[in-house]
């Protein structure tokens, strides 16, 4: 097989095939052993049929479909291989000459990984924000503590406040007509937690167990269901049960309730230490983040549309499957939001393209600098993994490199070492 290529464009390149006839032989000798599997000869016995006969009756071309579709996956696969170039969309084929006793010859026009100018990527600028925890930030953590663990207990005199949960009987009424979706009963709803339309919560408080009235609100104009998109709505509440948290006291009883610690003031230092980590993590990932956008910001690039495309493709699968994960399935979340797969997918693109530069950014670096994961570090990680996922390192290679992930996982590691790079070779700036 023989194959070069020339670019005529930024991004495309046409790849110049030829495949010896021996090699189209064989493919047709493959296209005939599937073929006469099926043909229908009166004398003959299906898969039985001599080939000069088969060929007599329906003509050599009847094979060429099949054999083109046997031969040329596997020599685009290698000519592409041969030519080192970096396919991000499927090609566009020309057969040039193709047919029994003759050479295959056919270009394919296909769209490659753009090239990267690199501009600066060392010496960057970036924030470093302050570590620190504040007595603010333990309070605020002991407060949310203190809802969760908060006991709710059935008022049985006074009106709803802000951060009740109120259990309510309900029905929405458009125009004085009933809709679909607007009726409730029993329905616990927490006071001031905007889970419901504007508005509605607010008219909720003040009102005492058993009391009914009318709540007029509007649904927004931006709102899931095209039936009721700005429509002046009426609800029919009855407040059926009204529960208050009963917040526990902070002290050392709370502290031995909720916490492996004795004392309020050794749970309060846990606390401010576990913060700490957490806001060094964060810090940390907002500061990479940052210098690989300076980065990407810096270079230039065009950006392939199937680049992009099979992106998004791969967020809205991940995003799928995190739905699914929740319990929610994907068909059930568009009708619920009232939109589609088309609308989902467009709002994704932005985020898409920026993804598709930073990683070639990434890459690109990584290639200038000669940066790579070692087979040592491949090991070293295969090591943590196999004690997060209870199998040996060994078994978890054998499974990567035979679902075609082992060299994600090398990339992934490449990535991490050259976004660890661009942070030993930024200047930090502290923040004022």
């Amino acid at each position: 097989m023989k194959a070069t290529w020339e670019k005529i464009e930024k991004n495309k390149v046409v790849l110049n095939v030829e495949v010896d006839a021996e090699q189209v032989a064989t493919a047709l000798d493959k296209a005939f052993k599937k073929v006469v599997a099926k043909a229908n000869i009166p004398g003959f016995r299906k898969g039985k049929v001599p080939r000069q006969i088969f060929e007599a009756k329906f003509g050599v071309e009847s094979l060429y479909q099949d054999a083109l579709d046997i031969l040329l996956p596997e020599v685009y696969v290698k000519a592409v291989e041969e030519s080192s170039i970096e396919p991000v969309d499927r090609p566009d084929v020309e057969i040039e000459q193709f047919g029994k006793g003759q050479a295959l010859i056919f270009k394919a026009t296909v769209i490659v990984k753009p090239e990267v100018q690199l501009g600066e990527y060392k010496g960057l600028e970036v924030e470093q924000k302050d570590n620190a925890v504040t007595e603010d930030e333990i309070a605020e953590e002991l407060k949310r503590l203190q809802q969760r663990h908060a006991e709710l207990v059935v008022l049985e005199e006074g009106t709803a406040e802000n951060g009740d949960i109120a259990v309510i009987d309900f029905e929405g009424f458009v125009d004085g007509v009933a809709f679909e979706g607007g009726k409730g009963e029993n329905h616990s709803l927490e006071l001031g937690s905007g889970s419901f339309i504007p508005g509605f919560e607010e008219q909720v408080v003040g009102m005492a167990k058993g009391e009914e009235k009318d709540v007029n609100v509007t649904f927004p104009e931006e709102y899931h269901s095209e039936e009721l998109k700005g429509k002046a709505a009426v609800f029919k509440v009855t407040v059926r049960d009204i529960k208050r948290k009963n917040l526990p006291e902070l002290d050392d009883e709370f502290a031995k309730d909720v916490s492996e610690f004795d004392t309020l003031d050794e749970f309060k230092q846990d606390i401010s230490k576990r913060l700490q980590e957490r806001k060094e993590k964060s810090n940390e990932q907002e500061r990479e983040s940052a210098l690989v956008e300076k980065a990407a910001a810096n270079a230039e690039v065009e950006i392939p549309d199937a680049m992009i495309t099979t992106e998004v493709d791969q967020m809205f699968n991940d995003f799928g499957n995190r739905l699914k994960m929740q319990g929610m399935e994907l068909d059930m979340y568009l009708q619920f939001t009232g939109q589609d797969e088309a609308t989902v997918k467009q709002q994704m693109r932005t985020d898409a393209a920026r993804r598709v530069r930073n990683n070639l950014v990434i890459e690109a670096i990584a290639k200038a600098e000669n940066i790579s994961a070692t087979e040592e570090e491949i090991n070293e990680e295969l090591e943590r993994l196999s004690n997060q996922y209870q199998r040996s390192a060994d078994e978890l290679r054998a499974i990567l490199s035979a679902n075609g992930s082992l060299d994600s996982l090398q990339t992934d590691l490449t990535t991490r070492k050259t976004i660890a790079f661009l942070v030993e070779n930024s200047k930090a700036v502290e923040v004022a």
